[in-house]
């Protein structure tokens, strides 16, 4: 009787525990982390991001619960997979899809600046990705579909969402690609994703720009190529409406379904969160929203509602990703997961071995107002509000060498806190690049080898500060984040802090930073 009792029990806990699961923060990625795709194997989902000219390419997460995602890596982790030097700001690597396809991992994006469309593949999503299989079809936004034992390509040259089989293996086309759609006439028809589902073939597409006017538009059609017919209620996902006019999440759009291992249907997609009035500085993010399939068999996302950033439905059974530390202490070989360089990096100016427990920056002459690749290791922002930390110890620093921390946007929208060496002297400077104002100032004469470096984040405004004994410290400048958000710049990405050293000389010393914290806060 005991164990009856015991047993029924742990039903009854297992049960309420499951029905617990309902609810959940968005954005589910923070940050710069736009244009997401997902695919489910079994019970496992794995996400891929845009990643544009930063290096490595293409982050690559993993999820029991379409929630918690754990990052395990790159698809694009190469050189030859990723050539970057002619990627200006927002160039390189756009949109990408993931697919999985008959024990194999399909990967396809654009390189923008480079020869357009191709995709990689893998057995093993934690391992290595193929060199790029290279396409003939144009467009952006590339995805793949299968059907019947054949392979078809989607992309949207000349604003037409095209398809054409392809063979999987080469790439090669095996038909004349053929128009499908339009969309319902807004702007940049993109992001498109082709499902089959209850005998209908149904192809979501993205329109009217990646901004506050984006958009999720679908139709359908009994015959892969068509003709396609236009869902009465589109857009079925968009926050340009008055009834989300006032919502802290706008832009919403780049959607990509998935259906999960218990037979719920969930959708990914961009969003961004203007912070200053109508400026946003993260970039677009990743949000999740759970949807159904009406008497019409049409999807509804959220119920037809706006979405929130607290979610109050039922949910996967949630689970909690790895534990992961915001503070790099440099004590491994090598960067953690979530650090970026811009472009292709010289890896041989960037060392966690040299000297133990620090990253070792050789300085370089190459600027950050260049479109090259500084030395420059950055992390995104992924906070309104946030503290962002590092220690530097400035003794291999040779005259006119620099280094500190940037809060950086692009090549000509920067602004930085650094240490410099000049006529013996270690300076501290502030300044700034705003496209074509330029500003620096001698802040301090430091007397330590030693000082300490921090940027403090809201939603208004940068603040720079630093302090020789890393408890008392003093604000070097204030500058406003509006001169640094996507409305003022431009552009695809998001904000990142970065760590870089630069110099006016070509033989340059180096920096050696001791540890970098990022950690949100709720000024």
């Amino acid at each position: 009787m005991k164990r009856i009792v015991l047993s029924l029990t742990l039903s009854i806990l297992s049960i309420f525990s499951f029905w617990a699961q309902s609810g959940y923060n968005n954005p589910v990625l923070s940050g710069f982390y736009p244009d997401p795709s997902v695919c489910r194997v079994d019970s496992d989902y794995y996400l891929v991001n845009s990643s544009f000219e930063f290096f490595p390419g293409v982050p690559l997460f993993h999820s029991k619960d379409l929630i918690h995602w754990d990052q395990i890596g790159y698809c694009l982790n190469r050189k030859s997979q990723l050539p970057l030097e002619s990627a200006g700001a927002s160039g390189g690597i756009y949109a990408p899809t993931i697919r999985y396809h008959d024990g194999v991992f399909y990967m396809i994006t654009t390189n923008v600046t480079d020869k357009g469309n191709f995709y990689v593949t893998t057995t093993d999503p934690h391992g290595e990705w193929s060199e790029p299989i290279w396409l003939e079809q144009g467009g952006i936004d590339p995805t793949l579909f299968f059907d019947e034992g054949r392979c078809y390509l989607i992309s949207n040259p000349d604003n037409t969402i095209t398809i054409g089989e392809i063979d999987v293996k080469t790439g090669k086309p095996l038909s004349q690609p053929r128009g499908i759609w339009q969309g319902t006439g807004g702007r940049y028809p993109e992001g498109p994703h082709i499902y089959k589902k209850d005998g209908w073939y149904y192809l979501l597409i993205s329109e009217g720009g990646t901004e506050y006017g984006h958009k999720v538009t679908i139709a359908r059609s009994k015959t892969l190529y068509g003709p396609y017919e236009s869902n009465p209620s589109n857009p079925i996902l968009t926050h340009m409406n008055m009834n989300a006019q006032m919502n802290p999440i706008q832009g919403t759009g780049h959607a990509d379904f998935v259906q999960a291992h218990d037979g719920s249907w969930w959708v990914v997609f961009l969003g961004f969160r203007p912070q200053w009035g109508n400026h946003h500085l993260l970039g677009r993010e990743t949000f999740l929203a759970p949807m159904e399939w009406n008497e019409n068999e049409w999807p509804i996302i959220n119920g037809g509602e706006p979405i929130e950033t607290v979610m109050n439905c039922a949910t996967l059974p949630q689970t909690t990703a790895p534990e992961t530390t915001q503070r790099d202490e440099f004590d491994t070989s090598h960067p953690q997961i979530s650090w970026n360089y811009l472009r292709n990096p010289d890896s041989t100016r960037y060392s966690q071995t040299i000297r133990e427990g620090f990253l070792r920056l050789q300085c370089d002459t190459i600027g950050l107002d260049e479109v090259a690749s500084p030395v420059w290791l950055g992390k995104r922002q992924q906070h309104i509000c946030f503290d962002a930390e590092t220690c530097l110890e400035t003794r291999g620093l040779k005259p006119g060498d620099r280094a500190g921390i940037t809060v950086y946007r692009r090549d000509s929208y920067h602004y930085d806190l650094y240490v410099t060496q000049r006529d013996g002297q270690f300076l501290l400077e502030v300044g700034y690049s705003l496209e074509s104002l330029r500003f620096r100032e001698t802040v301090a004469t430091l007397s330590s080898d030693r000082v300490y470096l921090k940027v403090e984040g809201n939603a208004g405004y940068y603040r720079l500060l630093y302090s020789t004994d890393g408890i008392r410290y003093e604000t070097a400048a204030v500058y406003n984040s509006r001169f640094l958000s996507t409305e003022t710049v431009g552009g695809f990405t998001g904000t990142y802090l970065a760590l870089f050293a630069g110099s006016n000389q070509p033989t340059g010393g180096y920096a050696d930073f001791d540890w970098f914290d990022y950690q949100e806060c709720s000024r």
